[in-house]
């Protein structure tokens, strides 16, 4: 399977998991609901994170990289927005909410990465 759709897989099951354990976020659509909002959370963070980590790259030095998960709450909350306007089901409350929201996200997305990392290096040992 490609990289670019084990991220989408990932970014799928962390926006999953933030929305059942984050008070604040909501998921009531289905699956394929799900794929989508992974999509567009994908394509906002490919488009405007690293925009917004140039600019913001002091304040992300000053904290020793605290404020990369502000940026992440605040595409998470784009998310949000786009979400509703194409009706799929995923809405973030708050700030507050994305904030933790953000973290899990990067939590879960950096354990499955690691998990699919080790996999994926195995099977390259055994061929």
């Amino acid at each position: 399977m490609s990289k670019a759709l084990w991220r989408w897989l990932i970014n799928a099951v962390a926006l999953y998991v933030a929305a059942r354990v984050v008070t604040g976020i909501d998921f009531t659509g289905d699956w394929v609901s799900l794929a989508v909002i992974a999509l567009i959370f994908g394509i906002v963070n490919a488009l405007l994170g690293p925009i917004l980590k140039l600019l913001s790259c002091p304040l992300i030095l000053l904290t020793l990289g605290v404020f990369t998960i502000v940026i992440n709450a605040a595409l998470l909350l784009l998310t949000s927005h786009f979400s509703q306007a194409l009706n799929l089901g995923f809405h973030v409350s708050g700030f507050g909410a994305a904030f933790w929201g953000a973290l899990l996200i990067s939590v879960v997305s950096f354990v499955l990465n690691v998990f699919l990392r080790d996999s994926d290096r195995r099977e390259r040992r055994r061929k």
